[in-house]
């Protein structure tokens, strides 16, 4: 791995760094990408103590003459594709933003790749969003989509342009279709970084109820700095491959706050109210995953479970404390 070089978009946010951290112990040379890169916040690089270790790079997904001036000057071995509007909640108020920014994104790798004729092996960050609601069966890559938000349609086109430059130009690109991870690296604005850090607060003395929206949704939870992992091991095949990353087991969400609760040594009912504004436009209510296919061409399996991410991002909020 020491001669090879990675490409990361996103890599400011929680999966990026995790999988700058992982690519640099394999003995990668990494470059990282944002928007601006002199003005972002690379705080989670800091955090895992790699930020001087990753060349930063200014690139603009959405506009194609910055993505193909920086894979020109890269000549990159892999490219990771994480970067894009990543909240569900957020699509329904930003539903253009969402959507030029996986989409459009996505299409512009996919084009410089093939433009510049590079040999390169592309990622792309896929969604279990695009399952939508399957009855609570679990979904596997066979599985059609029936995207619920803005956010899911824009995956789901993201999915279909990776596998029509796959079989139209041979290209070696491939989606990850993840279910949910998290990490000590989420920021507050999503429900599990907000459940843990209220929660904490609660537990040392804070007098604040925890305000959540529909706490009987199901989703499965697993451990991000694990499925970054499975990335990795995507772009290691002979062929190109699409692979849905899951723990395979699937908790609702009012388990994850007892379960947080109940490690701080609280009743979660003293602390907890449901606020009809988050309640989104629609949802869905049991997200479950089949990761068979990920374990048996990929050897990958998720070691962390639902209760083991909630006593992780407890550690480390305490930690901060």
């Amino acid at each position: 791995m020491k001669n090879k070089t990675a490409l990361i978009s996103g890599i400011s946010g929680q999966d990026g760094a995790y999988l700058a951290k992982l690519l640099l112990d394999k003995g990668y040379q990494v470059f990282g990408t944002a928007r601006d890169a002199q003005m972002a916040s690379f705080r989670n690089l800091e955090k895992l103590g790699i930020r001087q270790q990753v060349t930063l790079l200014s690139m603009a997904l959405n506009d194609f003459r910055s993505v193909l001036q920086t894979l020109s000057k890269v000549q990159p071995h892999e490219v990771y594709n994480l970067a894009g509007q990543s909240s569900v909640g957020l699509s329904f108020d930003q539903p253009v933003e969402t959507l030029e920014s996986i989409t459009l994104g996505t299409l512009n790798l996919l084009e410089a790749t093939r433009f510049l004729q590079l040999p390169l092996r592309l990622y792309s960050a896929g969604s279990s969003e695009c399952f939508g609601d399957t009855g609570g069966a679990p979904a596997d890559e066979m599985t059609p989509f029936r995207p619920r938000s803005p956010y899911a349609v824009a995956k789901a086109a993201a999915h279909w342009e990776v596998a029509n430059y796959r079989e139209a130009y041979n290209l070696f690109a491939c989606t990850g279709i993840l279910f949910n991870h998290e990490s000590p690296l989420r920021p507050e604005r999503f429900v599990t970084r907000k459940i843990i850090a209220s929660a904490c607060r609660i537990a040392a003395g804070g007098s604040e109820m925890l305000q959540l929206g529909n706490i009987s949704i199901a989703r499965d939870w697993g451990l991000a700095s694990e499925y970054v992992n499975a990335m990795w091991r995507m772009l290691q095949q002979e062929t190109p491959s699409d692979y849905v990353i899951a723990t395979g087991e699937t908790n609702t969400l009012e388990n994850f706050v007892i379960e947080t609760f109940t490690q701080l040594g609280l009743a979660w009912q003293d602390h907890v109210c449901t606020d009809p504004t988050l309640l989104r436009p629609s949802e869905i209510m049991i997200s479950r995953g089949n990761p068979g296919k990920a374990f048996t061409e990929l050897g990958w399996q998720a070691q962390n479970r639902m209760r083991d991410v909630v006593r992780i991002m407890i550690a480390a909020e305490r930690e901060k404390r």
